[in-house]
């Protein structure tokens, strides 16, 4: 039985003629008459009574109607959802995010996302930019917001927000007074940054600030995530390195200053396995291009 002898069937039995059935099918009538007879021949059964001038149903084609409606309109809603599930407006997306994505540009994905494709089923993970690079060669993650670079050609990375970092320092530190640090503030004072392993693009840049000075810094701790830093530094152990969004922590004992002249950059990223054919997966990339493209 084929989804077109059901239609055929229904349109017959709504006209009760096979003329009127025909044209509403645009068709002629005698390919028609050979369908519902194929179809009585599959079934065994005799669904309509004929003769010159009238057609009806029998008693096992009025049972058989409902039926046949609704297992048309089921076969229409599964080729309805795997046309949608094709064009990702189904399905499941698993996300992996470094933290300081979760104060910046996150939010504002997950919110348009989720309004525009309620139907994909959003799983989070926080995890850091090794740990999502090994999730997204292993298949446990479609989409990675991370810190570059990425070193793997089976990955495609792109930037997606690019801002600036800052000096985390205790509200009482004596260089919380000053609105902008200057290169030769930082001589012998302690420093917490995230890891080079977690952020090398970062903990590079930042090195490279002392090539011409006569000292380099003093790093007494890495940590994990730039909320570790911020946490380090407000208990006083030295100065931290964050992303400017850190200052949404809302940390009061600490403060947020610039290296007058020495910007560094904070870069983030979104990337995906090459051969992931996940449709939700191009979805979420083809929106996060659009709202990256408005904020330009």
């Amino acid at each position: 039985m084929e989804f077109r002898h059901l239609l055929y069937f229904i349109t017959v039995a709504e006209e009760l003629h096979f003329g009127r059935a025909a044209a509403r099918l645009q068709m002629t009538q005698p390919p028609l008459s050979k369908q519902i007879q194929q179809l009585e021949e599959e079934t065994g059964v005799t669904l309509f009574k004929r003769t010159k001038r009238h057609v009806e149903l029998t008693t096992a084609g009025e049972i058989f109607l409902p039926e046949a409606r609704q297992i048309l309109a089921q076969m229409r809603q599964a080729v309805d959802t795997a046309q949608r599930a094709q064009r990702g407006e189904f399905g499941r997306l698993v996300i992996g995010f470094v933290g300081s994505a979760t104060y910046d540009i996150l939010p504002e994905i997950i919110r348009e996302y989720r309004r525009k494709f309620p139907h994909v089923a959003v799983v989070l993970h926080e995890l850091s930019t090794p740990d999502q690079l090994n999730a997204l060669t292993g298949g446990r993650i479609d989409i990675g917001l991370l810190h570059p670079p990425v070193n793997s050609s089976l990955i495609e990375a792109e930037p997606v927000k690019s801002g600036y970092c800052a000096l985390s320092l205790p509200k009482n530190h004596p260089l919380a007074k000053k609105a902008k640090i200057r290169i030769e503030d930082l001589r012998d004072r302690p420093f917490i940054v995230v890891s080079r392993d977690i952020w090398p693009g970062l903990y590079d840049e930042f090195l490279s600030l002392f090539q011409n000075v006569d000292f380099t810094p003093k790093i007494v701790q890495e940590a994990t995530e730039y909320q570790m830093v911020v946490g380090l530094v407000s208990a006083g152990i030295g100065i931290g390195v964050v992303p400017a969004t850190a200052e949404k922590l809302f940390n009061l004992e600490v403060v947020y200053r610039e290296i007058e002249g020495f910007p560094l950059r904070a870069v983030l990223s979104m990337a995906h396995l090459k051969k992931n054919t996940n449709p939700a997966l191009k979805q979420f990339i083809t929106l996060t291009r659009r709202l990256r493209s408005a904020e330009n």
